[in-house]
């Protein structure tokens, strides 16, 4: 029995793929151990958005040769698209495979034990037009499964290297979409996350399909399904028919996650970012029309290039009047090869850091506020594993439908049902509540196989 360890660096989409590429080893015989263990194969998937995510994925590779120095060290994702030659020359480093042809990886290391030459599988990224399809059909995690749809992005915003990584945008085939998702609820999932690198474009390439089509699809089609989340969505991709559909579906949440970046003009202009704190702020008004009690979570960028003091509070000021509901927030990090890392007029690190504390306090004062309207509600959550500080308390830390964390007593056989929460202390950054009851479950058809 040969036995694969797997590291992965990054995204969501990241964690997705790697999953997908444990498919592929376990149909293969073989069997999965911990990273730091010793392995006959370890596959390390990275990460390339910041320089340091490139630094980290050395790291780990160097790892992986100190773990074992007699294994097949394979490398795939974004770093090893953009750079394989810089991976090539790590000493010990067998198979590159980038952003595309990961179904192939086990005929590489193969070739590569025959052989014993290394190998550089990676192509030119930008001639892709075809989604790779990369079945999941349970994972790790029982909780929530995620869904890739697409793949790829067209925007190429000065900050980011992604484009280069992962090419331009293609869309899954949507009855491999409705096809997966049923597989995933027949395994006993009953939320998906609908993911991809630019998960919004989807359809982009289609005729006559797009995103708001997707969604109408797989509630009509997917049986026994409860909640559809959607991992990310640009501002510029929540057209009416998206809203529309939002407004009319039963499964998909409270909660989407739009990434802001800067809530400048001026800055968002030298992003190249595809839209106006006008049409931002008309769109977020749409969507809380249509789904009252929408949480929305934001990525912001700061201390981009050239940003000056009243950028940073049009940014600020932008995200306090529209109560955001948790931030992510990042100090504008140098992406060699984009083209804002040759841009002249850099941010010392030192605003950076303390227009960063100044966002991020603002952030958790508005997770409270925006927790504290669900105070004495009841909500449903997703309890996913035991509460992480407190492991012997019987308590279980899981999702609501609009994002929040909730802390609260239950039982192992509760985890990865709906069950009915009143929230009766809101907080940040979980809220504790007080377990209800469990959604009446109907019977699945099919047999569980989690």
């Amino acid at each position: 029995m040969s036995l694969v360890a797997f590291h992965t660096l990054g995204c969501k989409v990241n964690h997705y793929e790697t999953e997908a590429i444990w498919q592929l080893f376990k149909s293969n015989g073989y069997e999965r151990v911990e990273f730091e263990s010793t392995a006959d194969v370890y596959v390390i998937n990275t990460c390339t958005v910041t320089n340091t995510g490139d630094k980290k994925s050395r790291q780990v590779i160097r790892r992986a040769v100190r773990n074992n120095p007699d294994a097949v060290i394979c490398v795939t994702g974004c770093y090893a698209q953009t750079s394989p030659a810089e991976i090539m020359a790590i000493p010990g480093v067998d198979v590159v495979v980038g952003t595309q042809d990961r179904v192939k990886m086990l005929e590489y290391i193969e070739q590569y034990k025959e052989e014993r030459q290394p190998i550089n599988a990676v192509g030119n990224i930008m001639k892709n037009r075809v989604y790779e399809e990369l079945d999941v059909p349970a994972f790790t995690d029982r909780t929530r499964a995620s869904l890739k749809i697409q793949e790829g992005c067209n925007n190429f915003c000065t900050f980011c290297i992604i484009p280069w990584a992962r090419g331009l945008m293609r869309s899954r085939d949507p009855k491999e979409v409705i096809r997966q998702a049923q597989q995933l609820v027949d395994a006993g999932y009953k939320e998906i996350v609908l993911t991809g690198i630019h998960t919004g474009g989807y359809g982009e390439d289609m005729k006559d399909y797009n995103l708001a089509a997707l969604l109408r699809d797989l509630e009509a089609q997917v049986h026994g399904l409860k909640r559809i989340r959607i991992s990310s969505i640009e501002a510029s991709q929540l057209t009416d028919e998206v809203i529309d559909v939002i407004d009319k579906s039963k499964l998909v949440v409270r909660h989407l996650h739009i990434p802001l970046q800067s809530g400048s003009n001026t800055v968002l202009k030298r992003m190249r970012r595809k839209y106006t704190m006008e049409f931002f702020a008309e769109r977020l008004k749409l969507l809380k029309k249509a789904l009252p009690g929408l949480a929305v979570t934001s990525d912001v960028i700061v201390g981009f290039p050239g940003e000056t003091e009243e950028e940073f509070m049009e940014t600020y000021n932008f995200v306090k009047k529209h109560q955001f509901s948790e931030l992510h927030v990042f100090p504008y990090s140098k992406r060699t090869g984009t083209p804002a890392a040759r841009m002249t007029d850099q941010i010392d690190e030192e605003i950076k850091n303390e227009r960063v504390h100044r966002l991020i306090a603002l952030s958790d004062q508005l997770a409270k506020e925006y927790a504290s309207r669900f105070e004495n509600e009841v909500l449903e959550v997703i309890p996913e594993e035991v509460f992480k500080d407190d492991p012997n308390s019987g308590l279980y830390e899981g999702y609501s439908d609009n994002y929040l964390k909730v802390v609260f007593p239950a039982t192992e056989d509760m985890v990865g049902k709906i069950v009915k929460v009143k929230l009766t202390k809101a907080g940040y950054p979980y809220n504790e509540g007080q377990f209800v009851r469990v959604l009446d479950e109907e019977p699945v058809k099919t047999s569980m196989m989690i």
